[in-house]
């Protein structure tokens, strides 16, 4: 990963979400809003569910986790991305850049990795509820949050560096508005057989085994609920995963956009596209789905500013 590697390209640059002028500053100012309330209701989840006695179960404490990486995820990407939309060389450094790869990499490794994780929370809180705390206690939970930081954070460092390893001859403009792994490697003049290769087994193995997990937990989830005999406890139970389902709906109906459109109809402009949805506005939406169908998220919402007058 030494700089020489790269032979003369010191700084690549990104082409942003567009390149027409009259738009930088009124995009500027949407994702400016965007990233403002990101940091908003990912912070103030992280901190309700921190601090409000009622929120202090197994699936507020992923919650929280899930909060943290969105947040983790837009302040890798937005504080960047903003800055390019107000000046005219819109450059990255090399370190910069390998260091914005390995955050995002990292990041949203673990999202997929929690998001499976909340699947079987609502698995077993659903199908067991007796055993619920027992199945899921406090020491499996710190255990299936470590290992989504840790896979994500090896994950990271394994693609990171095999991209950073490959040699930059020619052009160094990305076509992005962050550094991601396909546009840097179009860049390369080296062959990009071995990243290409453990970037692409890296997403098929975590999205398969993300969302087979997810499958498996809400078909036992859904065959648990035809069960129940009372349309309220059906609605109940409905209830307490129905925003988990709106959230990996989102995220995976994105994912699968990018990775099964044909070939045909496949470009970088539309991985830019997809990549502002996961990136910036799922972080956002994310906050909103968990808060404002949720009683008891409203109510310690209420408590902590009823504490604070």
């Amino acid at each position: 990963m030494a700089p020489e590697n790269l032979t003369g390209v010191m700084e690549f640059i990104l082409t942003g979400v567009s390149d027409r002028p009259e738009l930088q500053v009124p995009l500027f100012f949407v994702f400016l809003v965007i990233y403002g309330m990101t940091v908003v209701g990912n912070l103030g989840i992280i901190t309700l569910t921190s601090v409000d006695s009622r929120l202090q179960t197994p699936m507020y404490f992923f919650l929280r986790h899930l909060a943290i990486i969105n947040f983790g995820n837009s302040t890798v990407i937005a504080p960047k991305m903003l800055i390019n939309f107000l000046v005219k060389k819109k450059n990255t450094f090399y370190y910069e850049c390998a260091t914005q790869m390995g955050g995002f990499l990292f990041f949203i490794v673990a999202e997929v990795f929690m998001l499976a994780v909340m699947a079987y929370d609502r698995y077993v809180a659903i199908c067991n509820p007796l055993l619920y705390m027992v199945v899921v206690s406090r020491q499996v939970c710190l255990l299936l949050v470590s290992i989504a930081y840790s896979y994500g954070f090896s994950t990271a460092i394994v693609i990171a560096s095999s991209v950073f390893s490959m040699s930059y001859c020619s052009s160094n403009i990305i076509n992005h508005f962050y550094c991601d792994t396909v546009p840097l490697l179009a860049l390369s003049c080296s062959d990009t057989y071995f990243p290409d290769t453990v970037a692409f087994i890296s997403a098929a193995t975590n999205l398969i085994f993300s969302v087979t997990t997810v499958t498996v937990s809400y078909f036992n989830i859904i065959l648990s609920i035809l069960r129940i005999h009372s349309s309220e406890g059906r609605k109940k139970a409905f209830s307490t995963c129905a925003s988990h389902v709106m959230a990996v709906t989102m995220f995976y109906g994105t994912l699968l956009f990018m990775y099964l459109q044909p070939k045909t109809h496949h470009s970088l402009d539309s991985d830019k596209m997809a990549s502002l949805f996961y990136t910036l506005v799922i972080p956002m939406l994310n906050p909103m789905i968990y808060s404002l169908r949720n009683k008891d998220m409203k109510e310690a919402l209420k408590k902590f500013i009823m504490n604070r007058k």
